[in-house]
């Protein structure tokens, strides 16, 4: 073990942040190591808007479905899947392919969480907010995003008001695969996190709330996700092949 796995293993979603700034310093270096992840290709299609207006960020929070620390907290990053550069450089660009979607996407998850260990490792804390996700055409609007350019989540980062209890993660047993799919869910090692994860809840919550991460995926699988994404994303220029 050392200090770069410590501080990846204690991470935590943070909510409640003070009122202390990220240095120009700070947050200079975190931006670097979010661009200093791997790219696809080398293609490098990601943008992360820095939103410091106080105007824009009441109305990010909002439009998140009113998630509060998206105003309060010290520093707000919006990332965005960008092809607009690229088109730019080269307006022939054959753009549009779903996997550019995917592209752009899984180079942003990189960067994010780039960031966000950067930031951890520094004493701050984080939360990522697909939230803004619920209005993407609003956020684009808000935030001048042009065609080619969509928003896939923000980061808000801080120095930590709060320090929450680490939230379970399924174990190795059932998430990784020898050689091939195992096709058979591990009932046992399942009802065994289960049971984690609904002691979680009760202590973090002081009982008012007991549920299983099955009951939880159940009720979130249940409805759909977001059904409007996809036309969304198709207007801007994505996905559309």
């Amino acid at each position: 073990m050392n200090q770069t796995i410590e501080t990846i293993l204690q991470h935590r979603s943070i909510r409640k942040f003070t009122e202390q700034p990220v240095s120009a310093p700070q947050l200079s270096a975190i931006l670097d190591c979010a661009i200093a992840a791997s790219s696809s290709s080398f293609i490098q299609c990601v943008s992360i808007i820095r939103v410091t207006e106080s105007d824009k960020r009441k109305q990010l929070a909002e439009f998140a479905g009113g998630q509060p620390y998206v105003a309060s907290a010290a520093e707000f990053l919006v990332f965005c899947a960008d092809f607009q550069r690229h088109q730019q450089i080269h307006p022939e660009a054959q753009l549009g392919f779903t996997e550019q979607t995917l592209i752009g996407a899984v180079d942003a998850a990189l960067m994010a969480q780039n960031a966000m260990v950067a930031a951890e490792s520094l004493g701050l804390g984080g939360v990522y907010i697909g939230g803004i996700r619920n209005n993407p055409e609003k956020v684009s609007k808000l935030l001048s995003l042009p065609h080619h350019v969509i928003p896939l989540f923000g980061l808000c980062l801080g120095y930590p008001a709060q320090h929450p209890e680490l939230k379970p993660r399924l174990p190795q047993s059932i998430i990784v695969h020898q050689n091939s799919y195992q096709a058979e869910l591990d009932s046992v090692q399942l009802a065994h996190y289960d049971n984690k994860v609904r002691e979680y809840y009760r202590t973090r919550t002081g009982g008012n709330k007991e549920t299983s991460w099955s009951e939880q995926i159940t009720a979130i699988l249940n409805k759909e996700a977001r059904p409007f994404m996809k036309e969304f994303i198709n207007t801007k220029g994505f996905s559309v092949k």
